[in-house]
């Protein structure tokens, strides 16, 4: 699609609409120190506030996202750190294990299954309308990773709940809208909730400039690309390592049913001097994956 032809569409989100509940229905790559993606930044309270603008499907894109699910966690053999194969549609190992764990019915199974469940994130292209704490990213794009309650915000834009509101594309140069980002810090976890979307407007005054950003956005589908994952085989090697499963997955869950007492393998001075996800102020939105990497080369 060429800029002339996006605006000629522009209002008209019905495709995307379309692809909205597609990725909402149920059925990765780590950005890690990338400098692509811009991160919102908070104060020592765990407040932060910016306004970014979500762009359109980058040249030769159609859709103006892409949705990936990783795992983190740890068990005796180190940390299993790896995007899952189900962002491709395809049998993924952990996701396997952990479903014959919770079809087992025993609650110490789904206790484990809780603490190695698949992750959800999603990217996209931002445009940075404002950013108080890091003013030289203005009027920059960036791709910006986040969660489910951000992603829930962009599809009640889209599909209002109440008939006296306009439904928008947030993603549209012309009739979108500006996010504004407002983060709190709620028992301990970073808390989106307040976070909105202002009143529909046109991004920029010139559509020359709008088509100037539209031509730096990053490609979103190289996040998909087979080669950012591993294969099953393999994961089921890193899998086996880090859990001890010896026997295979099999043997391990049928073990785990025969006692019902199994807990979540974990190292025995690790507890007391490695944060777990949990015990860490890591943002529920933003990438955790980079957090664990970093603890798995530190092993």
């Amino acid at each position: 699609m060429s800029f002339a032809q996006m605006k000629k569409s522009a209002g008209n989100f019905s495709k995307l609409a379309e692809q909205l509940e597609k990725t909402s229905s149920p059925s990765t790559q780590n950005s890690g120190e990338d400098n692509r993606f811009w991160k919102p930044e908070v104060d020592k309270a765990g407040n932060g506030y910016a306004v970014i603008r979500f762009l359109p499907a980058p040249e030769g894109e159609d859709i103006p996202w892409v949705r990936l699910w990783d795992h983190g966690f740890q068990g005796p053999g180190g940390w299993y750190i790896e995007n899952s194969l189900t962002t491709l549609n395809k049998p993924d190992p952990v996701s396997e294990y952990n479903s014959k764990l919770w079809n087992s019915g025993v609650e110490a199974n789904k206790e484990i299954v809780r603490k190695q469940k698949r992750r959800l994130k999603y990217i996209a292209n931002i445009y940075v309308v404002s950013d108080p704490k890091h003013p030289e990213n203005e009027g920059k794009v960036f791709l910006y990773q986040f969660g489910k309650k951000i992603f829930d915000k962009i599809n009640e834009a889209m599909n209002p709940a109440f008939e006296d509101e306009t439904p928008i594309n947030p993603f549209d140069f012309w009739s979108g809208a500006n996010f504004k980002l407002k983060i709190r810090q709620v028992e301990g976890y970073r808390n989106y909730d307040k976070s909105e979307f202002d009143s529909s407007t046109q991004l920029l005054d010139s559509d020359d400039d709008m088509e100037g950003i539209w031509k730096t956005e990053y490609s979103l589908q190289e996040f998909l690309d087979p080669k950012n994952f591993k294969s099953y085989e393999q994961l089921q090697a890193r899998l086996n390592k880090v859990l001890g499963l010896t026997g295979g997955v099999a043997s391990a869950v049928d073990a785990v049913e025969d006692t019902a007492s199994y807990e979540a393998p974990a190292s025995a001075d690790t507890t007391a001097k490695r944060p777990t996800a949990e015990s860490v102020n890591v943002d529920s939105e933003d990438d955790t994956l980079s957090y664990f990497a970093q603890l798995a080369e530190e092993d």
